[in-house]
């Protein structure tokens, strides 16, 4: 079903692991002209039998769509999807400009603080960078402002085997555009995203909802991965509980300055991270698959923006020493880490 303007959207998802794969699927099954971007056995699933889909509900789709390793390849798009991790963004924005036509938009869809942050803004820091999420300014340098929009993404899923996609649960992508303004272009990706299936509400303020989602994140997601404990056994620990709303705090107390006001109590935010219960965090899993952690925009970033901003973070400080050496100690013996019954 194409939507209004009866056009398909040419849409090129950067990326395509779990939320990218998520977006793809289920964009190609609503028309549009969808290029993936992915490498090694996933792309080689894809290639041969598509990109297959299991629903919350197990039901199946499969997508046949256009996939490739090189950027180059997929030509000029209306739309570019990063659906990679924050700190794999670097990397490959010096390859989108054969994918730019004159009026393409580049939809950012990472967790924690986006580079952009201090973009397009009226506010006392507007113009700082922030070297945790982009650093030497490589992002900024090669990727113009104009060009983006941010959204929040709310869905969980996982690749469970090459060229699979386990859709988890959550189906809202929160969107905007990076100074908060209504322009066309932000109505015609709302639309487009909900023809396929999605929530997509265009917000009016996307910088209190970065920080609304990151609160919980920048704490539950290092404890998690230190602790190898899941989100309801950290909140029923008294002092496990007790250190992430101290992060919080800390990071409140950041987020305010930076003129954010938060909606929800700290109490009610922990509330709702025990009601998820025994849920390993992004971070946990990434552990225990040995793959890269998100630490710099999750947690580094809360560290930045607090000496930005003159507040003191100690207790995010200390947790974000502890899990950066975890990854780098990872990383160095190319290794993963996980409890296994004695």
């Amino acid at each position: 079903m194409a939507h209004s303007s009866g056009q398909a959207m040419k849409i090129c998802v950067i990326g395509a692991g779990a939320i990218g794969g998520l977006l793809g699927v289920r964009l190609a099954e609503a028309g549009e002209q969808v290029t993936l971007i992915a490498r090694g056995p996933h792309l080689a699933a894809i290639q041969r039998d598509g990109l297959r889909l299991v629903g919350e509900d197990g039901r199946e789709s499969v997508a046949k769509v256009a996939a490739t390793q090189r950027i180059a390849d997929a030509g000029q798009q209306d739309l570019v999807i990063l659906g990679m991790k924050a700190h794999q963004v670097a990397a490959i924005v010096p390859d989108l400009p054969p994918l730019y036509a004159s009026d393409t938009m580049v939809m950012t869809a990472q967790n924690g603080i986006p580079w952009w942050y201090f973009m397009k803004q009226q506010a006392a820091y507007a113009g700082s960078r922030l070297q945790s999420v982009d650093p030497g300014g490589v992002i900024a340098d090669n990727l113009p402002a104009d060009r983006v929009i941010g959204s929040v993404v709310y869905p969980a899923a996982e690749i469970i085997a090459p060229g699979v996609i386990r859709h988890i649960e959550g189906n809202r992508f929160s969107i905007a555009e990076i100074d908060d303004s209504d322009t066309p272009r932000i109505r015609k990706v709302s639309e487009v995203l909900r023809s396929a299936g999605f929530k997509a509400p265009v917000v009016s303020d996307i910088r209190a909802e970065i920080w609304t989602k990151l609160w919980g994140n920048l704490s539950f997601n290092p404890l998690s991965a230190l602790t190898h404990a899941t989100l309801v056994d950290i909140c029923r620990f008294p002092l496990s509980r007790d250190l992430a709303a101290k992060m919080m705090q800390e990071a409140q107390a950041v987020g305010e300055k930076l003129g954010i006001r938060f909606r929800v109590s700290l109490e009610k935010r922990i509330a709702g991270a025990e009601a998820v219960g025994a849920h390993k965090t992004s971070m946990l899993q990434d552990v225990e698959a040995g793959r890269a952690i998100e630490i710099d925009a999750l947690v580094g970033s809360v560290v930045e923006l607090g000496r930005i901003t003159g507040t003191p973070t100690p207790h995010i400080d200390a947790v974000y020493a502890c899990a950066s050496l975890l990854g780098r100690s990872l990383q160095g013996a190319k290794g993963r880490l996980r409890i296994e019954a004695l």
